[in-house]
């Protein structure tokens, strides 16, 4: 499974941003897609993911209400639609598939087997 995102960019504070995450290979694999970010000297950390099967979501506590993660099952794409962002949303996003994950453990990085490499998103204030 290869995965692909993009769509980042430099956005003003309360502004909006999409990023796309495209997957490719064996698709069949994929259970869940989830976003993650890295701000500077920080940690990466969870932001949102969605079962492919169903469309079910998950959002970190952080992003709710701004946020909305979807998928084309078509296109084999997973996006993240970023609205009201703030500075504290610049990091460096990564989309990542996951085989199968539960209700305790889908926000985890380790419930992610497969990562696309990152894609910049900076707010200005």
């Amino acid at each position: 499974v290869q995965l692909q995102a993009s769509g980042g960019g430099v956005a003003q504070a309360g502004g909006s941003l999409r990023l796309p995450c495209a997957a490719s290979g064996s698709t069949f694999r994929i259970y869940g897609v989830g976003w993650f970010r890295q701000a500077p000297g920080k940690e990466r950390e969870f932001v949102s993911t969605i079962i492919l099967s169903s469309g079910f979501p998950a959002y970190a506590d952080s992003v709710k209400g701004r946020f909305t993660i979807s998928r084309d099952k078509a296109k084999n794409t997973v996006y993240l639609q970023m609205n009201s962002l703030s500075p504290e949303d610049t990091a460096v996003y990564y989309c990542a598939a996951s085989r199968g994950y539960g209700v305790g453990t889908y926000s985890r990085q380790t419930s992610f087997h497969y990562w696309g490499k990152g894609t910049q998103v900076t707010v200005s204030s």
